[in-house]
């Protein structure tokens, strides 16, 4: 494999871009919702901001689901133990869900108006740790590369099927909200469910089969590559297509529990992924003076930092005079500064972090010498 295609550390570096976009979205949908006038949000341009929006999530959780796989992957080529691969990638799922619970309590912390039930808020982290743990549970029984694929393909078909069925079951509405927030929209408790959401984390997986499959072999992994950006985007437009037929249930809508919409973004974002292949091969084909580390790598690689971060900024006391106030050109130029802001803040974090590394590594080196001194 080329270099170009590979970032530091043996990561893909056109997920990581694909990464960067992400957290680029994120960082749009929020802003622009926190931040522009009531009058602006009528408008054809906000509207159109918030279809783009509402990529970012599906994105993330997607992306999840493809690390699970070259986690996985990666770690049984490493130790011939698929079990214990598998194991790691779950722990590092219960570490994502801790993660949710943190980051709500600092939310609580830092606002004053915060009540403590919003501890219980299910957000995109709270979906997106248990469908790791899932999907790495998937990939250990499937054994072989066809049974993952498939094991992982279906799951994430039956998610976006019983989706609607899941949103207008009684036997749900029966649960403590708390549970039911993890399995369909509460008000005032979530955003995010399990379904449909966590069928994004298993369809990434299922893509992920195949990328790890071909990983390491260029003109393979180049020809997956060129089958799957057609393909994938055929798919969607055959799904958005399907959408105007009769709905064999009873009460779907597109834009929520619908079928044919997750299928439609899993298109989308499968044929974005082989795009973004080629993108980051261009130094191949156009010359050294392309290789170059691009910002959205570097931006992907620092994406659940400014995450963290930039929720609070947005939505907290410290933009509180911002929100709602400004004119959708305003916010628009307002995400465009803030975007560079977060850039600026990850890459002086990383830069602090390395400059930590070297430090205690010269003090451990440094360490041996003045015991033999003393």
């Amino acid at each position: 494999m080329s270099a170009p295609a590979r970032a530091a550390g043996g990561r893909l570096s056109y997920i990581d871009w694909m990464r960067g976009l992400a957290i680029l979205i994120m960082i749009e949908a929020h802003v622009l919702d926190a931040w522009t006038r009531p009058a602006d949000r009528a408008t054809t341009a906000f509207v159109v901001s918030k279809i783009l929006a509402g990529f970012a999530a599906p994105m993330f959780l997607f992306l999840a689901g493809v690390s699970v796989v070259l986690a996985a992957g990666g770690g049984e080529r490493k130790t011939g133990r698929p079990a214990l691969a598998a194991g790691r990638v779950r722990r590092r799922g219960w570490e994502v869900f801790g993660l949710a619970f943190l980051f709500r309590f600092q939310a609580y912390l830092l606002n004053p108006k915060a009540m403590l039930a919003g501890l219980l808020k299910v957000d995109i982290l709270n979906v997106m740790g248990p469908s790791i743990v899932a999907a790495a549970a998937l990939w250990q029984a499937g054994g072989r590369t066809w049974r993952r694929l498939a094991a992982l393909g279906g799951a994430a078909l039956a998610v976006a099927l019983v989706t609607p069925l899941v949103r207008t079951s009684p036997l749900v509405g029966a649960l403590p909200l708390a549970l039911q927030a993890y399995l369909r929209p509460t008000p005032g408790r979530n955003t995010f469910s399990f379904f449909p959401w966590a069928g994004f984390v298993l369809a990434g997986a299922a893509v992920g089969i195949l990328v790890d499959r071909m990983r390491g072999d260029e003109r393979v992994e180049a020809r997956l590559h060129a089958w799957m950006a057609p393909v994938a985007l055929a798919f969607a437009g055959a799904c958005y297509a399907g959408s105007y037929l009769p709905s064999i249930y009873p009460d779907s809508d597109f834009w929520t529990s619908s079928p044919a919409f997750f299928l439609l973004r899993v298109g989308i974002l499968a044929g974005v992924l082989s795009g973004l292949y080629f993108y980051e091969r261009r130094p191949r084909l156009l010359g050294e003076r392309w290789r170059r580390a691009s910002p959205m790598v570097r931006f992907g690689q620092a994406s659940l930092f400014v995450y963290w971060v930039h929720v609070e900024i947005v939505y907290g006391v410290a933009s509180q005079p911002l929100h709602g106030r400004l004119s959708f050109g305003a916010a628009v130029a307002a995400f465009a500064a803030f975007s560079a802001a977060m850039f600026g803040l990850a890459m002086a974090k990383n830069a602090g972090v390395a400059h930590y590394r070297q430090w205690r590594a010269a003090v451990g080196a440094a360490a041996p010498r003045m015991v033999e001194k003393a």
